[in-house]
């Protein structure tokens, strides 16, 4: 038998042990070449603000490992692309800019253009094409949904009054007539559980005329037919021929957006008051239309900041003292840029405007005539 030397055998055990751990150690994994993306998902005209909805709920996209504040792509079947897209839980773009959007309540994520186009027609899409979404760069834009987050709850006892709530108010400045316009969310659309709460406060307020600026008749219907409707006095005043539905989008440039401005100011001049301006949630919409009517009344800019920006505080608790960054960029991005559009400058200095003159000259551009101007003067405005 052949014998050998302790050294030998230690040194045979040394390598025996290191060859084991070297077979056993974790090999680097080789860089994934994946890509995350969703499978071609069939897509859906939204046309009350113009977009394009993707079918994928929000959760399921997020599911995949999406994030609010993501950069996207975005590649429809008819070789339309969109490149770099923020993805945001809101509309924290300004004017006239593209992104995806995961809005809390919507049934899916939507393509769109803030304040501007339909995306549909810009992307030139058909219910029969396709989208896929892929991830541009993570958190590339999450500086800004972080800044500009906000949320608010459905839920009544989260709020200190119905009127908080409904985000209901009677409008109170400048020279507009006491107790003869009010502003709120939708006395129809219970899609947020307001509906009962506005439709008993209008009732109160001895409200005769609507101004309905989300639905046509063909929705309203459906509110009415619904299962738990549970609105008797907005329902009196529609059988009455006192709704005026507009069906608005929120393209506040377009020519069709100013038709039905002119449109409707015109019909609810012919209507008597109390009047009620409202859309779904009586926020941007609602803000255009009775900033418009604040200025034509004669309210000062300061006013029309502080009304505009009560529904933030009513919905999200946003004060310039509370959260004045916020605050500040909701004033800046919204309200400053919608009534620079009335005025036509966009240098305008808002705080030395006559902004009286300004709201008339836009109403009369927008197709009024001076008839329907003094009507609705005469039904709104003290002289």
């Amino acid at each position: 038998m052949k014998h050998y030397s302790k050294a030998a055998v230690f040194f045979a055990l040394f390598l025996a042990v290191f060859l084991c751990f070297s077979s056993c150690a974790e090999k680097p994994q080789e860089p994934s070449d994946e890509v995350l993306s969703t499978a071609d998902l069939g897509i859906i005209h939204e046309p009350e603000f113009g977009g394009i909805y993707i079918k994928m709920t929000i959760e399921d996209f997020n599911a995949l490992g999406f994030n609010f504040g993501d950069s996207v792509d975005i590649v429809f079947s008819n070789g339309f692309t969109l490149k770099d897209l923020p993805y945001y839980s809101g509309y924290y773009v300004d004017a006239g800019q593209r992104l995806l959007v995961g809005y809390p309540g919507y049934d899916y994520i939507k393509a769109a253009i803030n304040y501007g186009e339909d995306m549909w027609d810009v992307a030139s899409v058909s219910e029969t094409d396709t989208a896929k979404v892929t991830l541009n760069e993570k958190g590339k834009y999450l500086n800004v949904q972080e800044a500009r987050d906000i949320n608010y709850t459905d839920k009544r006892t989260d709020y200190a009054s119905n009127e908080i709530f409904a985000n209901f108010r009677e409008v109170k400045v400048g020279s507009l007539k006491e107790k003869t316009l009010y502003r709120s969310a939708s006395p129809c659309d219970n899609q947020h559980n307001r509906a009962p709460f506005v439709d008993a406060l209008i009732e109160g307020a001895g409200v005769k005329c609507i101004l309905n600026l989300s639905d046509n008749e063909d929705k309203i219907e459906g509110y009415i037919a619904a299962d738990g409707f549970d609105s008797p006095y907005f329902l009196s005043l529609y059988k009455a021929g006192n709704v005026i539905p507009l069906s608005m989008n929120m393209n506040y440039a377009s020519d069709e957006f100013r038709g039905k401005v002119a449109d409707g100011f015109t019909r609810m001049s012919e209507h008597e008051g109390p009047y009620l301006v409202h859309c779904t949630e009586g926020k941007d919409r609602t803000g255009f239309m009775c900033m418009l009517l604040e200025a034509f009344a004669g309210a000062s800019y300061e006013e029309i900041v502080d009304d505009y920006m009560l529904t933030y505080d009513n919905y999200y608790k946003i004060t310039e003292t509370s959260d004045p960054v916020k605050y500040n960029t909701i004033k800046e991005k919204n309200i400053d840029t919608m009534l620079l559009t009335v005025i036509g400058d966009q240098n305008a200095d808002l705080g030395k405007t006559d902004l009286a003159a300004a709201a008339r000259n836009y109403l009369s551009g927008c197709g009024m005539t001076d008839k329907a101007l003094d009507a609705l003067e005469a039904k709104l405005v003290n002289k």
